[in-house]
């Protein structure tokens, strides 16, 4: 593993009111050694004055506390120092709606406190915590502010399992799948609920069925879903096991589950099932994607997204070995290019395109392989 110098590391500042979670962060954020912990505060007015010595990079940011709530307290950072912020939230309703609004203020990422869970070398809730410091730190959020280098590879090789785990791979000589109607699979994560906002909200109310991973905490993805709903002219809505994709509806994958794609005949069904994370997340994109490339082939077109990390990009791969057009989004254009840098360099994503012309893409192959159909039913 490379050694890293101090100029090098993450610097971190914690926001919140309970001493046992600040020091559970500073914890588990202390064990990488990219990542370092420069202050504690209890509440905005504290965090304030020890952010006049110096900004960190990074802030972990408690929604609900005494004398200022969070999300007063990221609207003056917006204003005033623009920073990566990570949002710290209780699974409640209230938790869920106050972190779509701190999402929408700039906010890059969001933590559910209840998945932490207790510090451990192998804890999900251990790698989760340092993931999003990592992803926030490289998301451009002030051009002014200094520039890091494109997100690295993981300074240590992590133990991830593939999607192997949940399903075996399409074997390289399987009989095409047959012409079926189109259907869309999009993968993303840091920068991703607002990049989904606009590109959604460019398609029209007759766009093809899409089924979406958003790396997102439980519960959180359906306040997402809802709000996505109330923006679009598409139908967008939780997963939920045995769901229809019909024409002119999304899907959000559950933030404690993955979602694959089956056909049966014509049709194409979601279904939600359990597993172990994938790629390091539950949901996966990489588990959307190989369920596509089996069950829809070249009837299928795979987006990803903004993000940190390369879930996606080995089963863009296979969707793309399959017949599916694939594109990636512009590192432009990006929050964060990780995974979509991931998905060109390996060749799963043909090419880069910027996210104002996603939705575009979109409809062309939505109307290109309808016409397909329809010449073929015309024989």
């Amino acid at each position: 593993m490379n050694a890293v110098t101090s100029d090098e590391q993450i610097k971190v500042m914690i926001v919140e009111d309970s001493l046992t979670a600040r020091t559970m962060l500073k914890n588990m954020i202390e064990t990488q050694p990219d990542l370092k912990v420069v202050d504690m505060a209890k509440d905005p007015f504290d965090a304030a004055d020890k952010m006049r010595k110096g900004l960190p990079d990074v802030m972990l940011l408690d929604v609900e506390m005494p004398r200022m709530d969070g999300l007063t307290f990221l609207r003056r950072i917006m204003a005033q120092h623009p920073m990566p912020v990570v949002i710290c939230s209780n699974h409640t309703e209230k938790g869920s709606s106050a972190s779509m609004k701190a999402l929408e203020m700039g906010a890059v990422e969001v933590l559910a406190k209840s998945s932490i869970g207790a510090l451990s070398s192998d804890d999900d809730g251990m790698n989760r915590v340092c993931d999003a410091v990592r992803a926030a730190a490289h998301a451009r959020v002030n051009p002014k502010a200094k520039k890091r280098k494109p997100p690295a590879r993981e300074l240590k090789p992590l133990k991830k399992q593939s999607a192997d785990v949940i399903m075996a791979a399409r074997h390289p000589n399987a009989p095409a799948v047959l012409k079926t109607p189109p259907i869309v699979g999009i993968g993303a994560s840091t920068g991703g609920t607002e990049a989904l906002a606009k590109m959604l909200k460019m398609l029209p109310a007759d766009s093809p069925p899409i089924a979406i991973v958003q790396h997102m905490p439980e519960k959180f993805t359906e306040a997402f879903a809802n709000r996505l709903n109330k923006l679009c002219d598409i139908t967008v809505k939780e997963a939920r096991d045995g769901d229809k994709l019909t024409r002119g509806m999304a899907v959000v994958a559950p933030g404690s589950n993955h979602i694959i794609v089956e056909r049966t005949g014509r049709d194409y069904t979601c279904r939600v099932i359990d597993g172990p994370p994938v790629s390091r997340h539950r949901p996966s994109v990489d588990v959307l994607f190989r369920s596509l490339s089996i069950q829809a082939g070249a009837n299928a077109m795979g987006v990803i997204m903004t993000g940190m990390g390369d879930d996606g990009a080995q089963c863009m791969l296979e969707m793309r070995q399959a017949g599916s057009p694939t594109i990636a989004q512009d590192e432009a254009s990006c929050v964060v290019y990780g995974m979509p840098r991931e998905a060109m360099e390996r060749g799963a994503a043909e090419r880069a395109v910027p996210l104002t012309k996603i939705a575009e893409n979109i409809t062309s192959f939505d109307s290109g392989h309808l016409a397909r159909l329809a010449v073929k039913g015309a024989k």
